[in-house]
This record gives C-alpha cells, sequence and structure tokens, in this order.
C-alpha cells in the first residue's frame, strides 16, 4: 500500500528487455535508506518488488502484464520516474490509499497556470472516469492528486509549486502519456452497486446503510 506522497525522483539507469518482459534498474537515494530484497517500491505508480539494490539503485523485474497495462515500457536511460516506498504501519497517510495497480494509461491534453497553481488537463479510459468524483482522489504516476473537474472523457488536476519541484508532473508535455489508478474505495462501492443492479434486473439500487453493511462498509 503506498500514499501518492512521492518521496523522490529517481532515474533510469539499465533497461532490459525480453520479447514480454523487461529488467530495470533505477537511481535512487532516499528510498534505498532501509531497503530489503522483496521490498516494494512504486515507480511512477506501479508497484515492483527489489530484486537486487546497492547504495545508489536498486533492480526490479516488470511482467508482461504491468508492461501491457502501464508505460513502464517507454522509459528509456535517463528518464525520471517517481519514487514511493510501500506505507510502514503507523506511518504519516499524506495523500490517499493507493495500491499500486495501475487502472489504465491517460494523456496529458493540456497545462495552464492559474496563481501559485498549474492546472493539467488529462484524457483518460472511460471506466476510470466513471470511478471519478470532483474533489475526489486519483494517482497519476503515483501522485496523489485531488480532481479539479471532469467530464464524460477527461479530468483536470491542480498542481502546486511543491509538487512541481518534487514529482516529474511538470516536466511532461502535451501528448505525453501517464499510469492512472482511481480512487481505492470508489472501484469498490461501483462493484458493489454494479452488482446489485444486475441482480435486480437492471433497476436502480438505492445506496442504504443495510447495504453497505451486508457488504462491509459499516
Amino acid at each position: 500500500m503506498f500514499t501518492g506522497i512521492i518521496e523522490e525522483i529517481g532515474r533510469m539507469r539499465v533497461v532490459k528487455s525480453s520479447e514480454k518482459s523487461a529488467r530495470m534498474t533505477l537511481e535512487a537515494r532516499t528510498v534505498l535508506e532501509d531497503v530489503t530484497l522483496g521490498d516494494s517500491i512504486a515507480v511512477n505508480g506501479v508497484c515492483l518488488t527489489v530484486v537486487a539494490h546497492d547504495g545508489v539503485s536498486f533492480t526490479a523485474d516488470i511482467s508482461p502484464e504491468s508492461l501491457r497495462a502501464t508505460t513502464l515500457g517507454e522509459l528509456r536511460r535517463g528518464d525520471p520516474v517517481n519514487l514511493e516506498r510501500a506505507l510502514r504501519a503507523g506511518g504519516r497517510f499524506g495523500g490517499h490509499m493507493v495500491s499500486g495497480h495501475v487502472d489504465g494509461v491517460g494523456r496529458m491534453t493540456g497545462m495552464t497556470q492559474e496563481g501559485n497553481a498549474t492546472v493539467i488537463a488529462f484524457s483518460a479510459p472511460r471506466e476510470i472516469l466513471e470511478l471519478s468524483v470532483p474533489k475526489g482522489s486519483i494517482a497519476v504516476d503515483g501522485i496523489s492528486l485531488t480532481i479539479n473537474e471532469l467530464d464524460a472523457s477527461s479530468f483536470s488536476v491542480s498542481i502546486i509549486p511543491h509538487t512541481g519541484e518534487w514529482t516529474t508532473l511538470l516536466r511532461k508535455r502535451v501528448g505525453d502519456r501517464v499510469n492512472l489508478e482511481s480512487d481505492m474505495i470508489g472501484k469498490y462501492v461501483y462493484r458493489f452497486l454494479s452488482r446489485r443492479k444486475r441482480e435486480d434486473g437492471g433497476g436502480e439500487t438505492p445506496l442504504s446503510m443495510d447495504f453497505l453493511s451486508e457488504h462491509g462498509f459499516a
């Protein structure tokens, strides 16, 4: 489990690719301070397992599914990446619940300045937008962000200077692809409501305390 609060910007050092999988070595400092083999580190929002490490880098294997579902296969030597260690029990929860399991890939469509914030717009798959709400949370390349506005094909977020400095978002350009992970709670609620609707023959099912309690939410 992660929080979407990026700890540092790492850099791709080596990529070894086969036909369907890959192994990557990434330069890092902060996330290596207490690392052990088998630890989880989120790389641009993708949960990866450390299979080797030294004082300045770590190595992770990328499965065929991760290459298909994320932008990791597009990384090249020298590219910057967002890094976050898995959340420790009892640690501060500054962002929102992020699993590191990417739901889909979006694309940056615009960037404008508004006061001290940079407003960035992204196109996104319909299934991700259906799980999103204004002022709700979404992870973009592993960064916990708040949705400003959304419509049937896109959403926007505001980036404060600190987030711009400590992540890779402001280094991206219009057209660049990003990893997206929907809010975890929203996914479960949506699935439960969809299943209940099917069971009731397609009719609308009201959200009630009885329904939530029946499905473990109360």
